[in-house]
């Protein structure tokens, strides 16, 4: 068998043509809080969501003032019934990041659960247009049809 001479067959184009990857460390914060993120979800998938919270908790004492932590504890919550609690993280969440739309969206639904019908349509409505609605989009598009029945249930509930 002969040799293969060769090897750009065997490097990837974006090598082939001068490119070269960035070397992320391991212990880069924003890799690090990605894969405890990552691994926190991966636990509540398995049916662990006590495991998943406490990833996220463990986290959240290293970058307390993190959003997407805070928005992903949130969710947690709310997906636990722990509705008080969603609204709570989910509060902070938008402290950090006015606008947030997955930490909007989180909060609306607590407080809906809640029966706070009035403030939940509020947030809502700040998931109909403009920022909070594009950063719905942007990290989970699926929700924002969600976001709007939710809405438009709400309003029906509201009227006299």
């Amino acid at each position: 068998m002969r040799a293969q001479t060769d090897s750009s067959k065997n490097t990837p184009r974006a090598l082939r043509e001068g490119h070269r990857p960035v070397v992320v460390p391991s212990n880069d914060p924003k890799m690090l809080l990605a894969r405890a993120r990552n691994a926190a979800f991966a636990e509540a998938a398995k049916g662990n969501l006590g495991g998943g919270l406490g990833m996220l908790y463990d986290a959240l004492q290293d970058e307390p003032m993190s959003h997407a932590l805070l928005s992903d504890m949130a969710a947690l919550l709310l997906a636990a019934g722990k509705l008080d609690h969603a609204a709570g993280y989910a509060d902070r969440a938008l402290q950090a990041f006015p606008l947030h739309g997955p930490s909007l969206y989180t909060l609306a639904f607590a407080l809906s659960g809640r029966g706070e019908f009035d403030r939940a349509i509020g947030v809502l409505n700040e998931l109909q247009s403009g920022a909070g609605r594009d950063s719905l989009q942007a990290e989970a598009p699926e929700l924002v049809p969600v976001a709007m029945i939710e809405l438009e249930r709400l309003r029906r509930i509201r009227q006299p």
